[in-house]
């Protein structure tokens, strides 16, 4: 059982949906609406509390519904500091 914090899980979560469609963060920030550095800051631990906001973003680049990014196994044992 992998245990990681919220905004490992976050990340984690981005780069496997990011893989399973074939776009890299950088088109991924496009996608969103937002500067790609965003992205980068999120996955490097820069961010260390990205808000709903930007997820929500995120997700609508994805085509996804934020209950679909949260809906995996990477948040069932999210331990914080």
């Amino acid at each position: 059982m992998e245990y990681l914090k919220t905004n490992e899980a976050i990340a984690k979560r981005i780069m496997e949906l990011c893989d399973e469609r074939g776009i890299t963060p950088n088109k991924l920030g496009t996608l969103s609406g937002m500067d790609p550095s965003t992205i980068t800051s999120i996955f490097y631990g820069k961010s260390k509390n990205p808000g709903i906001v930007t997820i929500k973003f995120i997700c609508d680049g994805l085509g996804i519904t934020v209950y679909d990014f949260f809906n995996c196994d990477l948040f069932k044992n999210v331990l914080d500091d």
